[in-house]
């Protein structure tokens, strides 16, 4: 199946490769830099690149990407999601998954490969049975390592991997016993001009930190589970169970997983948080023009929107920008011809506004097309989608949990057009 991984980071260097079952040249990686060069943003970069002999499955996560060769045909996105599995699987080990983390960390690194992959197919990806496989690391156990010669790959097998439950090690015991939820929401959306919606959608996912001793089974019931269509679980959660009444009942894996993902499509549901009233225009005579911007909350339901930053990629005729923000800094790189508007966080009461002149090179024609915003913001304790969470209940042990719930929507690829 996966013959050979290699990791390239943003600036086209390649930093890492693996093989498996033989060794492929290096040279298979020219067609994914001729992808990438056509490709304007990293994310736009096509997902599976076909070659003479060879197919490249790659994935772009953390400013790395993760390309895979493949000999015959698979399913795209049985790979792709191996990739994804790779990348949280360096995140859980080494706290980030960063170029410097895993050169850093690079024995580790290829102990994790040859164990999640036997003979270029998926065996051990789960992240408690990896880590009684490959302890992870810590100062202490490198410096003994050092002085003694030792590895990090562990004695026995995992108890795990004989269990009917490979996800959770046995006998698991803490002092004290938490489970905590974060339901992550991000938007995907499309404004036009006036801010009337052209396209909406919400991605989710629930991500779980629990720490509880022996072999708790939970049970996790929401308020509306109805706009959850399209639902994707983590293999612990019994699917029986959701399809008939809507609740997630698993026994959970040990530390951090990802309980669900999910995806709201139906654009009535999706609710906008900010809208941008917006002006750009460049004049027919002389080398100039004008830009207006000012954003305010829309559907916030009373929370307080942060880390809101307005990114616009000007055309290339634009030299240089004279603005004056009432809120927050701006910078505008005459090389990359990107205007970042840092706002932070949104005050109701004074909205910010950022305008003033733009400066084109002289002789040149008036751009065709205005350019169009980009939006990134955060807003805490608030799920976009309205969904909550209903109860947590335990059982097959005596002790009573502490548990939490925590709720972010962020931006995914929010565009204004203007």
């Amino acid at each position: 199946m996966i013959h050979s991984l290699f990791l390239i980071n943003n600036g086209g260097d390649l930093f890492l490769e693996k093989h498996w079952k033989s060794v492929i040249s290096r040279s298979v990686c020219d067609y994914f830099f001729e992808a990438r060069e056509k490709a304007v943003e990293p994310d736009n970069v096509p997902p599976v690149i076909r070659t003479p002999h060879h197919y490249l499955i790659n994935i772009y996560r953390e400013k790395i990407f993760f390309v895979s060769v493949i000999q015959t045909e698979v399913p795209p996105l049985f790979v792709i999601e191996f990739l994804h599995r790779i990348a949280e699987t360096f995140q859980d080990y080494f706290g980030e998954c960063s170029e410097t983390t895993i050169k850093d960390n690079v024995v580790i690194v290829y102990e994790l490969l040859e164990e999640m992959l036997d003979n270029g197919f998926p065996l051990a990806t789960e992240s408690n049975i990896l880590k009684e496989l490959i302890r992870p690391p810590t100062i202490l156990r490198s410096m003994v390592n050092t002085i003694t010669g030792s590895s990090n790959v562990g004695d026995t097998l995992p108890t795990g991997q004989l269990s009917t439950i490979p996800w959770r090690r046995a006998g698991v015991k803490y002092t004290n016993n938490e489970a905590y939820f974060d339901v992550v929401e991000e938007i995907d959306a499309i404004l036009d001009k006036s801010g009337t919606t052209v396209f909406a959608e919400i991605q989710g996912v629930i991500d779980a930190c629990v720490k509880l001793s022996g072999m708790p089974d939970l049970t996790l019931s929401f308020m509306n589970p109805r706009l959850l269509d399209d639902v994707s679980f983590h293999p612990c959660v019994r699917y029986k169970r959701w399809e008939s009444e809507r609740v997630i009942s698993f026994i959970p894996p040990d530390g951090n997983f990802q309980l669900m993902s999910y995806h709201i499509s139906a654009q009535n549901l999706v609710a906008i948080p900010v809208y941008v009233k917006q002006n750009i225009s460049f004049f027919e005579t002389g080398s100039s023009g004008r830009l207006d911007i000012t954003v305010g909350p829309k559907q916030t339901m009373g929370k307080t929107v942060e880390c809101l930053v307005v990114t616009v990629h000007m055309p290339k005729v634009v030299l240089s920008a004279n603005l004056n923000a009432t809120q927050g800094t701006y910078n505008y790189d005459p090389v990359t011809k990107i205007l970042l508007w840092d706002i932070g966080k949104l005050n109701p009461l004074k909205l910010p506004n950022l305008k003033g002149s733009i400066s084109l090179q002289s002789g040149a024609p008036k751009p065709e097309e205005n350019p169009s915003l980009n939006i990134d913001l955060k807003i805490q304790q608030l799920a976009i989608s309205g969904l909550k969470v209903n109860r947590l209940d335990m059982y097959g042990e005596k002790y009573k949990p502490f548990k939490g719930v925590k709720y972010v929507t962020k931006a995914g690829k929010f565009q204004v057009r203007t």
